[in-house]
């Protein structure tokens, strides 16, 4: 039952330039949620030689102060991780190593990675299957048909706009539904109107994640908490106890609602930059993270998808996003700042959290500041 001493999203008052930072270092007191106990085998990162960050880093066209960055942009954890150490950690504000912070969308990555493993585990035949066959959703909406895959690839053809400067945005409706408003998260996906041929447009949209969510739970039996518990939170370690937020009917805010510790958020990013293979075990198919991390077409690539209606100069994968250049990088993004960011090349994996009170204010890079975010992440990998 809920808590009737339990706040709603819409009392954080988020895009709205208030500080957060009080807020997502305790959600799980905040809002309803459902815990992950941390694994009976806790993984500790062990301890390397300490790097320093480089004290500035280049982006468009300026060289700019990292001092500066992480104050203005409310940082609150920084972990840098090289070949599975920790080389570098740093907290401010309400973060700590045993901080719980909302992931915001670095959630998506984690689902993607549970979907790959339900499919390897058959309750999911395979990701050309249409998602309607697992969840119900109403005759001729967007994900009646649909094929898995495009939803891992935000490529349903659903109308959406996800502009968080816009109240009235889907983005907006879609928090609205996490409060029981106008029907459960569930009834909010099913009802979804499609607008594009699916497979030729790339449009940023959480409720995509929302209803692989939903396809976890009926494929599983299990709810998403439960799952992510067997199949990643005990095999990785995870240190300290998880949350997943969830709505009234006890449905997981599967887009944006998992809440973890930067040291075990960082072990989604290793599990990846290790091919899916984490101390001997191949937890994630190997060609299912090579896959979740390709751009596979051309509306993929950078500078094609659409975040709230503009163009958005990283590529797309399963549920996670592609830097440009030939590094292999690959990056979980949230909003306010969130980063679980890997450098193969460097064998680098950075954890960045943080509650950038302008995130939102505007549709601008000036005020968001992703891109700012990867090109000082960048700075990082290739500085360490």
């Amino acid at each position: 039952m809920t808590d009737p001493r339990r706040q709603t999203l819409a009392d954080l008052a988020l895009f709205t330039g208030a500080p957060q930072h009080e807020n997502f270092c305790r959600m799980k007191d905040l809002l309803d949620a459902r815990e992950m106990a941390a694994s009976a085998k806790p993984h500790v990162w062990p301890e390397g030689t300490p790097i320093t960050l480089p004290p500035a880093y280049d982006f468009d066209g300026a060289t700019r102060s990292t001092e500066d960055f992480l104050v203005d942009t409310d940082t609150a954890a920084l972990l840098v991780l090289i070949d599975g150490a920790v080389r570098y950690e740093h907290y401010a504000l309400t973060g700590g190593p045993d901080v719980q912070w909302l992931s915001m969308s670095v959630a998506k990555s984690f689902i993607s990675a549970l979907v790959g493993i339900a499919v390897a585990e058959g309750h999911i035949g395979s990701i050309d299957d249409p998602i309607s066959t697992y969840v119900p959703v109403e005759a001729g909406s967007a994900y009646d048909g649909l094929p898995i895959r495009y939803a891992l690839q935000m490529s349903s053809g659903a109308r959406w706009n996800e502009d968080y400067h816009d109240p009235e945005s889907d983005i907006f409706r879609l928090s609205a539904a996490t409060m029981g408003i106008g029907g459960t998260l569930d009834d909010f996906v099913a009802g979804m109107v499609r607008e594009s041929e699916p497979g030729t447009v790339c449009r940023y949209n959480s409720g995509e994640t929302q209803v692989l969510g939903a396809l976890l739970a009926r494929a599983t039996g299990r709810s998403v908490t439960a799952y992510m518990r067997e199949k990643l939170g005990e095999p990785l370690g995870m240190a300290a106890p998880g949350y997943w937020l969830v709505d009234p009917a006890g449905v997981e805010l599967s887009f944006a609602g998992l809440n973890l510790t930067a040291r075990d958020f960082a072990k989604i990013g290793e599990l990846y930059r290790n091919g899916g293979g984490w101390q001997g075990e191949q937890l994630v198919p190997t060609g299912w993270v090579r896959d979740s991390i390709t751009v596979a077409a051309p509306h993929l690539a950078p500078g094609r998808p659409l975040v709230g209606g503009h163009s958005f100069e990283l590529g797309y994968g399963y549920q996670w996003w592609l830097p440009d250049g030939d590094r292999g990088e690959f990056t979980a993004i949230g909003v306010y700042n969130q980063f679980v960011y890997v450098d193969p090349a460097s064998d680098t994996t950075i954890v960045k959290l943080s509650a950038n009170r302008r995130y939102g204010t505007t549709t601008e890079e000036s005020t968001n500041r992703d891109l700012e975010n990867v090109a000082f992440l960048r700075a990082i990998a290739r500085h360490g």
